[in-house]
């Protein structure tokens, strides 16, 4: 759907500039923007390697379990169902960990795997012959890391700071303090939901 929204909103552009007789500026703006858009691409592209490995180090280093662990209160809060030492507990925290450092984008591969491993615990559920959802139906515990994952606790916006410095911000991290405020309301609003829902079953 997204495909098609991009590709129309860009045909019309095309259109109107050739209507109004710009169409050279059109043309200089995708060039330009192109551009614009390989620099960020190779920006952003440090970043992300930089924090991947950062998460990579942490994680060998036991800094993940370790994290997890004191973590582990909150999680039990959201996810009472999910035995402790079942693997997606630590994707789970993966994910979670960097959100709140703002890098969404490392925190996705975790993602996958945390819900892969939901769906596993779905399977492991049916073969005890307990409470499960059938394949292709969201349990209350992938329902619950959705919806918290969407609201992304903030804790250092890494992105949002490396794309305020790429285009020249003179303060990039006065966007810490608005981004955790905002990302704290989201996310407890999305616990608060999660658990109304929760308490209707």
């Amino acid at each position: 759907m997204l495909n098609y929204l991009w590709a129309a909103m860009i045909l019309l552009g095309i259109v109107w500039g050739a209507f109004h007789g710009n169409l050279n500026l059109v043309t200089e703006a995708v060039l330009d923007s192109a551009k614009e858009a390989v620099t960020l691409g190779i920006s952003m592209l440090g970043i992300m390697a930089f924090w991947n490995g950062i998460l990579e180090v942490g994680s060998s280093a036991g800094l993940i379990e370790s994290l997890s662990r004191k973590m582990k209160p909150v999680f039990r809060f959201l996810f009472p169902k999910i035995p402790d030492d079942h693997p997606a507990m630590k994707e789970i925290s993966v994910n979670m960990i960097a959100n709140m450092l703002g890098v969404g984008m490392a925190a996705t591969p975790a993602g996958i795997r945390a819900m892969e491993e939901l769906e596993k615990l779905e399977e492991e559920r049916e073969k005890n012959k307990e409470p499960f959802y059938p394949p292709g139906t969201a349990s209350d515990e992938m329902c619950t890391f959705l919806i918290i994952n969407i609201s992304s606790l903030q804790l250092i916006p890494i992105n949002m700071i490396a794309y305020r410095a790429q285009y020249g911000s003179v303060e990039p991290t006065a966007v810490i303090g608005p981004a955790l405020a905002a990302s704290a309301v989201s996310t407890l609003a999305a616990v608060i939901f999660c658990r109304m829902v929760s308490s209707r079953k």
